[in-house]
């Protein structure tokens, strides 16, 4: 494990595991943490060794978006910095995890709000604890959607609710999360990290170049044509058709055992 103020990075079988780590902050997000999470799933998506992320947060927060001190500090100084953030940061990361050739876990271990809430909507699978709960807090500072919100948000519960949870600035709690399909499982908070690990290791030793090319045709079919979205799986066949892993499926078929994929 390499550890810094703001963030811990660990390593186990396959899965690289970020936490976010200003749990007396709720795990807000400065300039600082922006910047090294940034930097971290960077590297996580060129590593051949890691093969699955799990984004969460040390102590009662997952995280709660942008640290409101550090940026009316900045904003009261003159400084431009906050006026750029989301440029320089907040749009950058979400590219780095949608766009992840392996999958991403969000652990959501309490409160995800504005940005935070953003971060875990834009990975791929999202599990939470009991206490856990989503804020899109943006209007309640009077400030718009950011982080791929505006993108993700929707795509997972529709225009109406997501429209309604952005206006009104309401608190889901996890049971409401589950119901309307912000997160696809909710499990108590002592048995977050293990069930996390659990599936986390089991996408690890999957075969990580369909997971990609999965992700990479459900973002074309989100925006696109149904003949753009045949075009799209026919390519992705085709590729992964050559692929080792696959390969290794079609013997394991035949010889009635589990296939061993190395991820290539």
């Amino acid at each position: 494990m390499t550890t810094s103020e703001v963030l811990l990075s660990a390593d186990a079988d396959g899965v690289r595991t970020l936490t976010l780590n200003r749990p007396q902050a709720y795990n807000s997000l400065t300039v600082e943490l922006k910047e090294r999470l940034l930097a971290e799933l960077r590297a996580a998506a060129e590593d051949a060794g890691v093969r699955a992320v799990v984004l969460t947060g040390t102590g009662k927060a997952f995280c709660a978006g942008q640290d409101l001190k550090e940026h009316v500090g900045l904003l009261q100084a003159n400084d431009p910095a906050p006026l750029n953030t989301v440029s320089e940061h907040y749009n950058p990361m979400v590219r780095a995890i949608i766009g992840m050739p392996k999958p991403v876990i969000a652990a959501v271990n309490g409160t995800a709000a504005g940005a935070g809430a953003a971060l875990a909507y834009a990975c791929d699978l999202r599990i939470a604890a009991e206490s856990s709960s989503f804020l899109m807090a943006f209007a309640n500072v009077g400030l718009g959607p950011d982080s791929g919100a505006s993108w993700t948000l929707q795509r997972l519960i529709g225009l109406g609710r997501a429209s309604e949870l952005m206006l009104l600035g309401r608190k889901v709690d996890s049971a409401e999360a589950l119901r309307i399909g912000i997160v696809g499982e909710v499990v108590p908070d002592e048995e977050l990290t293990a069930r996390v690990q659990a599936a986390a290791t089991k996408l690890a030793a999957g075969p990580t170049v369909a997971y990609s090319k999965i992700k990479h045709v459900l973002a074309v079919a989100a925006q696109s044509s149904l003949d753009e979205a045949l075009e799209a799986e026919d390519a992705a066949q085709g590729a992964l058709g050559k692929t080792a892993d696959h390969g290794e499926a079609v013997e394991a078929f035949v010889t009635k055992r589990k296939p061993d994929f190395q991820g290539k």
